[in-house]
């Protein structure tokens, strides 16, 4: 199994990348989320690979991030959501929205995706909404609110959660906050803030 791909962009088009690796061209389908972060044809670069084998074919599905490759074969995992489908969907949605959309069991954002229908949405909702950690789950609720790497929403969930609040509700409660975040601001002072409304 190819698990990544280093060399050459030899070339770079929507949903679809060839890399050059020592003078072999690899065709990779990639999703929008990870077309925008490759670098311009010509440049060398590093691809992580899902390959996907059938009968019939072999694809290479590339991906920038682990997130993103960690979050396709999840969406593979439903049944009825083929790799096509699940490489539309990180097209359609960056990982965060499409995180916060199952965590939300948010069916309409979900089955605005082409290829996938409301029943399908749902299904998707329902077996995947429960994978995630409650720290994973806080960082796509947080969105473009929290600084990237910021722990600190994550860690006031989980003391939350050692306090015998339920998940959602410690998500809430926490999130409310996180626009107030400073670099001073203490996992101690975000929990207290979340525990008493100030």
């Amino acid at each position: 199994m190819i698990t990544f791909l280093d060399g050459k962009l030899e070339e770079k088009q929507p949903t679809r990348v060839v890399m050059n690796i020592g003078g072999v061209g690899y065709e990779v389908l990639v999703p929008l989320s990870s077309l925008d972060r490759l670098p311009p044809e010509g440049d060398s670069c590093r691809i992580l690979i899902y390959h996907h084998i059938t009968d019939a074919s072999q694809v290479l599905f590339g991906f920038c991030t682990d997130e993103e490759r960690g979050l396709f074969k999840m969406l593979l995992s439903v049944s009825g959501i083929g790799p096509k489908t699940a490489v539309s969907a990180l097209s359609g949605l960056s990982v965060r929205e499409l995180k916060a959309a199952l965590v939300e069991s948010d069916v309409k954002r979900i089955s605005s995706i082409s290829g996938i229908g409301k029943k399908t949405a749902e299904r998707v909702i329902v077996e995947l909404r429960d994978k995630f950690s409650a720290g994973d789950a806080l960082e796509a609720l947080a969105g473009a609110d929290a600084a990237p790497g910021d722990h600190r929403l994550r860690d006031a969930v989980l003391a939350l959660l050692s306090l015998g609040y339920k998940q959602a509700d410690a998500q809430k409660m926490v999130k409310a906050y996180a626009l107030k975040l400073n670099e001073e601001t203490t996992v101690e002072d975000l929990v207290r803030m979340a525990l008493t409304g100030k």
